[in-house]
């Protein structure tokens, strides 16, 4: 443990020193505001009235100043929503839901021993309702609200000040998703802060109680989540005006939920009988399934995070699918030459590697960059899956850090790197990405490690040894998989 916390110490003066260098590069104006704009992964690209300038105007007329960009929710006329956003945008939702539930219930749940794949899938389940609850009262709005450059404001505590007036024909859109209605974006977004928390619940498998692991999952999704958002996302960030670029959340949900992995592993400590006693996985068909699903609702998470029907989302999705095969096979061809035989749970998971790299560059990168992040993403997430793991000897139960916190680095950097200013609009810098990857790590591992403590003193943590014996299934559920 102080091996760790020396590492975050040193993280944490990289994360505070590469900022002002960030920021002075980025500082340079117009270009940083659209910057900013452009790296928030959920702007939507120039109106399309934007267009319809007329071409016939007087040579002698002086030009127009263009209008600023809104900074913040607006009431507008219904006439100024874009049917075609809109509906892809609801698809989007229903699919990044999908992730979580059953996609990424159903891949954990085949992963655990036969005696808890109820309170895996519970796990799930549960966060869905309860994050689902927190964003609604305080999460978006901390979270999209402008403000400081750590946290929002409170303007949309429970929503107040989000509209649809039927007969007026008038309604609210964010800033952030201008042709798009605003209980939209907030779904949208919901889905995001949903599945983040529940990527967590891999790295402590088997041994958290429940009651402990919805108070771990509610505070941090208020206190890590939305402001770690917030910096990334929101115009105002720290990090979005400084112009990183996360298209749809290699800091923001997958750096995040390692690294908390990663922490809430080392507390907790390792299972009984780990790496004395057989623990494979009881059902690799639900695994495999549950994979599918990830990989199909990914197409929401990554190409519905342009916030509209355009070309950015379907370069997004190409650069999906092109990424996460590349990284399946890549995984696959690296456990074959160094197991001898390629396992169906190792395609799975490089699978799942290469959509967590690839997802914050999918709205940056072309088909090439696609590639070197997939293959990549594949070899790297599987060496720290296994020779990593087994080095330092940590009880991350289904991989949840080195897959989702080592895939989200890998893919954050290559971001910087592998940036087309033809798609993206804005140039890349690696030392930016750099600074936003350290600061999620500090923020996510030593809040997740304080709340984790205080949790452990008040309510407890760990299940009893009798209870991880008999298995969570029948022991916090009082249910059983026959």
């Amino acid at each position: 443990m102080k091996k760790i916390m020396v590492v975050l110490g040193l993280v944490c003066a990289f994360g505070l020193a590469a900022p002002s260098i960030a920021q002075e590069k980025a500082a340079t104006p117009p270009a940083a505001e659209t910057k900013a704009q452009d790296a928030a992964p959920k702007a939507p690209e120039a109106a399309p009235a934007a267009a319809s300038t007329p071409a016939a105007a007087p040579a002698a007329a002086p030009a127009a100043a263009a209008p600023a960009a809104p900074t913040s929710p607006q009431l507008v006329s219904g006439d100024k929503i874009n049917s075609g956003d809109t509906a892809w945008m609801l698809t989007s939702t229903a699919l990044v839901l999908m992730m979580t539930i059953p996609g990424l219930a159903l891949f954990y749940g085949g992963m655990v021993r036969k005696k808890n794949v109820l309170a895996t899938l519970m796990q799930s389940f549960a966060i869905t309702c309860l994050v689902t609850v927190l964003w609604v009262i305080v999460g978006y709005s901390i979270a999209f609200m402008p403000g400081g450059p750590f946290m929002g404001s409170l303007d949309r505590f429970f929503l107040q000040g989000m509209l649809y007036q039927n007969e007026a024909n008038k309604l609210t859109v964010s800033h952030l998703g201008l042709t798009i209605p605003e209980p939209v974006y907030v779904c949208f977004q919901m889905t995001f802060a949903i599945i983040t928390p529940a990527l967590i619940a891999g790295a402590f498998a088997d041994r958290m109680k429940f009651s402990a692991m919805l108070w771990f999952m509610g505070l941090w999704s208020v206190l890590i989540y939305s402001p770690i958002a917030h910096m990334m996302w929101e115009p105002s960030g720290y990090w979005a005006s400084a112009g990183v670029l996360d298209f749809a959340g290699g800091t923001v949900v997958h750096i995040n939920a390692g690294i908390a992995g990663l922490v809430c592993a080392l507390v907790l400590g390792k299972r009984l009988g780990y790496g004395k006693e057989a623990m494979a996985p009881h059902n690799l068909t639900l695994t495999l399934i549950g994979a599918s699903l990830l990989w199909v609702g990914w197409f929401g998470f990554n190409a519905g995070s342009a916030v509209a029907s355009n070309g950015r989302a379907g370069m997004a999705m190409f650069v999906t699918q092109f990424a996460t095969a590349a990284a399946a096979l890549a995984w696959m061809f690296t456990e074959w030459l160094a197991k001898g035989k390629p396992s169906v749970l190792g395609i799975a998971s490089g699978a799942v590697a290469g959509l967590v790299a690839i997802t914050p560059a999918s709205g940056f990168v072309g088909p090439l960059g696609a590639l070197v992040i997939g293959i990549a993403a594949g070899v790297g997430c599987f060496i720290a899956a296994t020779t990593v793991k087994a080095l330092f000897k940590y009880d991350d139960s289904l991989d949840a850090f080195g897959v989702h916190c080592i895939g989200g680095i890998i893919g954050a950097v290559l971001t910087g790197v592998f940036n087309v200013r033809e798609i993206s609009g804005v140039d890349g810098s690696v030392l930016t990405q750099l600074g936003a990857v350290a600061t999620t790590l500090v923020v996510s591992g030593v809040g997740s490690f304080i709340i984790l403590k205080v949790i452990d003193w008040t309510v407890g943590l760990r299940v009893t040894e009798e209870e991880e014996r008999e298995g969570l299934d029948l022991s916090l559920h009082g249910e059983t998989v026959q």
